[in-house]
């Protein structure tokens, strides 16, 4: 399908980066928000990025000024009209997700592609609010949307092939590496980020601290910490994440040590401390005795003896925590091949480049090896249950064979 006009919907950080992409290319964006000032905060943002870049010699005052002109801004939904794809880069809950892609519906022309930016919603359900679920997908940029290089892709059970096709290679005319991957909670990226980050949390409660934990898989090649990475990114995000799975799920939520940081007003760098403690106009992470406290609570609230850990183990739990539940991805068919798992986690992600991805690693290493490490960390008393080797982890171990 030709894409000549694209709509995008919240002008915020993601929504802003978005519009880029496309400005970039030369494709004129309709940009939506529900409020004059959150519009002409974000075109400013989009501005001073450009203006940025011009500073820097990478643009030229008139190519700032063209890329600029491209834009139409709104507070109208009709302005979506003659779009041919639109992208919705609104607040992660489905409520607010089914009131867009309602009007959406009402709104689009026929054969427009719609597309939700979610990282984590169903994208079926996305599709269930609209008569046209044949046209829905998702585009799941990473942030900063006009710096990172990956685009998930998300097929829903009833996406159209030319929809797929057609935002494959858009992917490639904004300059983005596409993978396409199925339905399920977290896609593949943030699906198998889900256990790293349950792996370096397990490893707080055991015994170890933030900064050992960022130190030794920054010492591995990534290119930040889980820590680090989650007071960038902010605490609340994961905080209101978990508060949703335990109300869908209808359960009791336990909190866990980044709980109790959030209860405490910590989401990271944006309020000047997290897991670390932040400096006014310093994005240095320093350790801080309040976290070491509030850790040292959980432990004993839980009844845990702190024991010391290797940079070894930090880095073997964490590392097969993501190829484990790559493993299962790889399984169920959300992932086509375990080649596609390593470009989302090397350009999406920050995994080194020369350790080639998780699941190219796991090869590296041997998957017998993959396969000890995790049955003996499945046998530790109270151990989660993924912990236990993926089937297909197991199969190919047992084959003698690799994931490529």
């Amino acid at each position: 399908r030709p894409i000549a006009r694209v709509g995008v919907i919240g002008a915020g950080t993601m929504g802003g980066g978005i519009t880029m992409n496309f400005l970039n290319a030369g494709i004129p964006v309709v940009l939506l928000e529900m409020k004059q000032e959150a519009l002409d905060r974000g075109l400013a943002t989009i501005r001073k990025n450009y203006e940025n870049s011009m500073k820097k010699g990478k643009l030229k005052p008139e190519q700032v000024e063209q890329r600029m002109g491209f834009i139409t801004p709104t507070l109208e939904y009709a302005a979506l009209k003659d779009a041919d794809l639109i992208v919705e880069a609104v607040f992660e809950e489905m409520g607010v997700k089914e009131a867009v892609f309602r009007q959406l519906d009402a709104v689009a022309k026929p054969g427009a592609i719609l597309a939700s930016n979610t990282s984590y919603l169903d994208i079926d359900r996305i599709a269930g609010f609209t008569r046209r679920p044949q046209d829905v997908l998702g585009l799941h940029f990473f942030s900063p949307a006009n710096v990172m290089r990956l685009l998930e892709i998300v097929r829903g059970a009833q996406t159209a092939p030319d929809v797929l096709a057609t935002s494959l290679a858009l992917a490639k005319q904004i300059k983005k590496v596409a993978v396409v991957s199925g339905v399920c909670d977290g896609f593949i990226g943030n699906r198998m980020l889900a256990r790293y980050g349950a792996a370096a949390q397990g490893l707080i409660n055991a015994g170890a601290l933030p900064q050992q934990i960022d130190g030794a898989l920054q010492k591995f090649g990534l290119a930040m910490g889980p820590f680090r990475m989650g007071d960038l990114a902010g605490l609340d995000i994961g905080w209101a994440t978990r508060k949703r799975k335990a109300a869908e799920a209808g359960t009791e939520m336990k909190p866990i040590v980044a709980d109790k940081l959030c209860e405490a007003g910590r989401f990271g760098q944006k309020t000047g401390a997290g897991w670390y403690r932040y400096e006014a106009g310093n994005r240095n992470p320093l350790p801080d005795s309040v976290t070491e406290q509030l850790i040292a609570n959980y432990r004993a609230a839980h009844g845990i003896t702190p024991r010391k850990i290797s940079d070894e183990e930090i880095v073997e739990r964490c590392i097969f925590a993501l190829v484990n539940e790559g493993a299962r991805i790889l399984d169920e068919g959300i992932a086509a091949r375990a080649s596609d798992i390593d470009l989302v986690y090397l350009n999406g992600y920050g995994f080194p480049l020369h350790r080639g991805g998780p699941m190219l690693y796991a090869d590296t290493v041997g998957l017998p090896q993959v396969v000890r490490s995790l049955r003996r960390f499945a046998a530790e008393p109270g151990a989660d249950a993924s912990w236990q080797p993926a089937p297909l982890l197991v199969r190919l171990a047992e084959e003698g064979r690799s994931f490529n």
